[in-house]
Formats: structure tokens, sequence, C-alpha cells
């Protein structure tokens, strides 16, 4: 004779999938939350027209990413992003990207989209664009999409454990801001590989 499970009643089953929604966000978050850097990292105040910052290991010295305006206060329309470094590890002092920093890491490549809006891609991880546009209150911003999320960037960070100069070992980065779509703080990790 063989044994026939009863039916899942309705709430039954409401009940099951509630228990594994739930399961999956916790275990989401904690992906999320395994592997923080050790560092304790500043946050850049006062920084004049600035988009979002990028922060990673091994130190606190912080990459700024602003407006690039001309002196009459107009966007400069073929370089619209500047980037520099806040030495926060040394003296806090700006200084600019080298040459290694621009082309193979740091730097971006902007193309014109038309109407106050560009997409930019950082040389060392070109598939992911992200957009520079203005806003209905004719402010900038940065935003990118990622897991069906358009998130107004306000930092970046990308883990590195290990590795070289040349191959440094990126465990993530993480992009932070607000959710377009609902105005709330946003946290989404990517895989960089």
């Amino acid at each position: 004779m063989h044994f026939i499970p009863p039916p899942f009643s309705i709430s039954t089953k409401n009940l099951f999938l509630t228990v594994l929604s739930l399961f999956l966000f916790i275990t989401q978050s904690r992906a999320q939350a395994k592997d923080p850097s050790p560092i304790n990292f500043p946050t850049p105040k006062n920084i004049d027209h600035m988009l979002f910052y990028l922060q990673r290991d091994p130190n606190t010295n912080t990459l700024i990413y602003a407006l690039n305006l001309e002196k009459n206060g107009s966007l400069n329309a073929d370089n619209p992003i500047e980037v520099y470094w806040i030495r926060y590890g040394e003296k806090g002092q700006k200084k600019d990207l080298g040459y290694i920093q621009r082309k193979f890491a740091y730097g971006i490549d902007t193309k014109a989209l038309g109407g106050d809006k560009y997409e930019f891609r950082f040389v060392s991880h070109k598939k992911l664009p992200f957009y520079l546009q203005r806003s209905a209150d004719k402010s900038y911003h940065a935003s990118v999409t990622i897991n069906n999320h358009t998130i107004k960037v306000s930092r970046l960070f990308i883990r590195i454990q290990g590795g070289s100069f040349w191959l440094p070992n990126v465990k993530y980065a993480e992009i932070e801001g607000t959710d377009e779509a609902t105005g709330k703080p946003i946290v989404e990790r990517v895989s960089v590989k």
C-alpha cells in the first residue's frame, strides 16, 4: 500500500513560500555582509561638484568623480567628469591620477548621448555602463542599473585582497546610492571577474 501525502492547503503553501523567501533574503544579506574591508574609510566632505567617490583596499586614499565645469559654469562636453585622488593616507591633499591609473584602473571613457546625457564606463571594467544626466532640478547625477534597480550612485567600493600591482585580487565591487524608483538607500554587490 502506498502512502499518499495530503494536498497542501493554500495557507500551508503561503507559509512555505514565506519561509523560503525569508531564507533566501537572509542568505543574500549574509553574502553581502561577508568579507568586509578591515579599513575604516573616511567620508569625503565639502567636495565641489562631486558626483560619487570610490574607495578600495588597501588604504584610505579616495577617488573623487566630480563634474568638470568650465569657467562659465557650463559642463565640459568633451570631458564631463573629472577624476582625482584625495590622499587621506598621506596629508589629505588633492592629486591627479597617474597615467597607469587613468588608462588601466580608475579612469573612465565617456560618450555623449545628447540631451545632457552621457554614458561612461570604467577603463578597468567596460562591461557595466553608467550614465551622467541632468535631472529636472538641473543638477547632474550618475546612475547605473543593476538587478533591475536604477541607482543614483554615491559611493563605489572595491574589495581587494592580495594579488599584485598589475593583477590585484578583486573579491567584489559594491555600488551604494539611492534607488531612483523608491528613494530608499540601496547597496548592490557585483562581480568584476
